[in-house]
């Protein structure tokens, strides 16, 4: 790597010396965190991160972002602030069987007609940990974001910054001018061990599993706290900025670049060598030193996935083919009855305790009453409990032959627990419903999704108090809530003058939340955080959105019948229009400014590919929005125009293909009227 003052004559000692010192130890710690191969005593890289210390103490315009002193530092947070990522992170499917295997591979050759390469698929393991998306420019890290939504994450790049494995700035004298990384963070079993260990110790409850102990590590508002816990990291894909022709070649680049990627990957002529590899994992990951509960099967051709694209939330080209979930044998001591904010009765088996990958279950989910009579669930039966996904425990088995004579098969009740009204069951679902609006169950939990952090964010609100405020009739609709009082709360046993503040003050500030959460918030069903997000786009207001027909809601990416039925459902009942007047009386937004294109490209959709002689992705992304149009992560045939830069790929083939119009970046500044 040539040194940054190869041209001057007479570099300062100290700025040399302190370049030196860097590369150094940006050497070492690849070669100790990523490579498993130190170059140098623990001790000697301790002397020189305390010279370089001291160096950029006495010259702090000197200090560099992918410095090592820089990993860990600062103040702890205050909270984390949204990430828009520049391309989307889709979620996978799953396969469970070999027949779903062969199913999913019947699906995306249904969209390929051309010859199939030798090396048609890799496999790698699928790690079970927090997906995250890394954003260098000119091969410096600027942030790292959880994944979210897949559209809009948290910025953590304080936390990602700890994580020893992540290099800093990328080990190559030409970085791409912008480049997004993904992988898994995760915490090695040995490490979660120990942690749990510490936290016992210390008469801390210990973490449930490795997964939710890496989650929540990288949630913590104190970066010095993350970097004691030593996450580490994979990495396995790149959205934009990307090289190679296959998925091996990306990662063999991804680990030029200074990343640690999973070593147990391998390329598969079809879904038999699949199988082997599948088998084998399945039989050796407990010998793992971090979790996985699957195979990740993707096409290995960058070419082939471009043209497959994706569904509305999968890869058409990849799947995660999961390992059977780890079981257990426990019996049923009761069941409980919970109510959802919908209405929906969920009924819970109680079960003696038992220990369920790496956690201690007393509790399992039944589903429904379809469920029960299909598992004859009786009280008292022995009966086999897995965790669906390795994260929910179900019954999943009855073991007849164990059950006592006096056990008594279980039913649904004919009445909601909660209000005592009668249940309606049967229809097109599977599903038991209480429909009182005002059942104190379904009150308590809209309110709880009320408060949640993805809806209106009323911290303080939920759990025991929300049950609380209905117990007292105080609080009947979300809409009640705007009408407490801190005396009236402050007069309750428990409640003192500060706690009742605070709820106050965080209720007045949920009116200020926008109207996509405030949609969400309303519990409609099927419709979720990025539902939501999508009706306010293209139904800026409350009043547009109650106009709307099933067509209107249907012509929505992503928008289906069963979602447009429900919504203009819900919309249509007399009470929860009276519940949308209330709201708007007290101040919560049921209307945004409406997104109205204007410009050269308005209402187009423009994808780019390669890289621009003069502009930036995002910079381009930047000057394509202001003149109305949208940037699309891959070529379809809705796209209007590919933009074209230097070492362009198979968009570009793609773009060709279709008949798509293609702009070199001159042309796009012509266009859009920009100089």
């Amino acid at each position: 790597m040539a040194l940054p003052w190869a041209a001057e004559l007479a570099p300062h000692p100290d700025q040399k010396r302190l370049f030196e010192l860097r590369q150094l130890l940006q050497k070492a710690a690849h070669a100790y965190y990523v490579l498993d191969a130190p170059i140098m005593a623990d001790e000697t890289y301790d002397q020189l991160y305390r010279e370089l210390l001291d160096l950029e103490q006495q010259y702090p315009e000197w200090i560099t972002p992918d410095s090592p002193t820089q990993r860990v530092g600062g103040s702890p947070s205050q909270a984390f602030p949204s990430m828009t990522h520049p391309t989307p992170l889709y979620s996978l499917d799953n396969a469970f069987t070999w027949g779903d295997l062969q199913a999913w591979q019947d699906r995306w050759q249904k969209w390929w007609s051309a010859e199939l390469p030798p090396d048609l698929y890799i496999c790698e393991l699928k790690i079970d940990g927090l997906a995250l998306n890394l954003f260098y420019e000119q091969g410096v890290l600027v942030w790292g974001a959880t994944r979210g939504d897949g559209v809009t994450g948290e910025n953590i790049t304080a936390n990602v910054r700890t994580i020893r494995s992540i290099p800093l700035r990328l080990q190559t004298d030409h970085p791409p001018a912008q480049v997004e990384i993904r992988g898994e963070a995760f915490l090695p079993q040995p490490v979660f061990a120990q942690l749990n260990r510490e936290r016992e110790q210390q008469g801390e409850v210990p973490f449930a599993n490795p997964r939710n102990a890496a989650a929540g590590t990288l949630r913590q508002l104190d970066p010095r706290l993350v970097a004691q816990r030593r996450l580490d990291f994979f990495a396995y894909g790149v959205g934009i900025g990307g090289q190679g022709a296959s998925q091996q070649e990306m990662l063999e680049c991804l680990a030029r670049w200074g990343f640690r990627t999973n070593p147990h990957s391998r390329v598969c002529g079809d879904l038999q060598a699949v199988q082997e590899y599948y088998k084998i994992w399945s039989e050796r990951r407990q010998a793992l030193p971090y979790g996985t509960d699957g195979v990740v099967v993707k096409l290995n051709s960058l070419a082939m996935q471009a043209a497959l694209g994706f569904t509305q939330k999968a890869p058409r080209w990849a799947i995660a083919w999961k390992f059977p979930a780890e079981t257990g044998v426990a019996t049923i001591v009761g069941v409980t009855v919970q109510v959802g904010r919908t209405g929906t009765l969920t009924p819970v088996a109680e079960l003696t305790p038992v220990r369920l990958a790496g956690t201690r279950v007393t509790r399992a989910t039944l589903h429904h009453a379809q469920r029960i009579q299909e598992l004859d669930i009786h009280l008292g039966d022995r009966v086999v409990v897995r965790k669906a996904g390795d994260i929910i425990p179900e019954v999943v088995q009855v073991l007849r032959e164990l059950r006592p004579p006096d056990a008594v098969a279980y039913r649904l009740p004919s009445h909601c627990p909660a209000c005592g009204e009668p249940v309606v069951a049967g229809g097109d679902e599977a599903a038991t419903r209480c429909v009182n609006r005002r059942c104190p169950g379904i009150v308590r939990e809209q309110i709880n999704h009320w408060a949640s952090r993805d809806a209106l964010d009323i911290r303080g609100l939920g759990g025991k108090v929300a049950q609380q405020l209905v117990d007292l009739g105080w609080v009947q609709t979300v809409a009640d809530l705007y009408d407490l009082t801190q005396a009236r709360l402050q007069s309750l046993e428990r409640w003192g003058a500060k706690s009742a503040a605070n709820l106050i003050q965080a209720i007045d500030r949920s009116r200020q939340q926008p109207w996509p959460r405030v949609l969400y918030g309303l519990g409609i069903r099927h419709v979720g955080s990025g539902t939501a997000t999508r009706l306010t786009q293209h139904f800026p207001s409350v009043q547009a959105l109650q106009q709307a027909q099933v067509a209107d809601l249907c012509a929505i990416a992503g928008i289906g019948a069963e979602i447009a039925q429900a919504v203009q459902a819900w919309f249509a009942d007399a009470e929860n229009q009276a519940l949308l007047q209330r709201l708007e009386q007290a101040g919560l937004s049921l209307s945004c400014a409406p997104a109205t294109p204007k410009g050269a490209l308005a209402g187009k959709m423009v994808v780019l590919t390669g890289r621009l002689p003069h502009f930036t992705r995002a910079q381009a992304k930047a000057m394509i929005e202001r003149a109305g149009g949208r940037v699309g992560a891959s070529v379809t045939q809705r796209t209007d125009y590919v933009v074209v830069g230097e070492e362009a790929g198979a968009k570009l083939e793609k773009a060709r293909a279709l008949g798509i119009p293609t702009l070199n970046e001159a042309e796009l500044v012509a266009l859009v009227g920009e100089g």
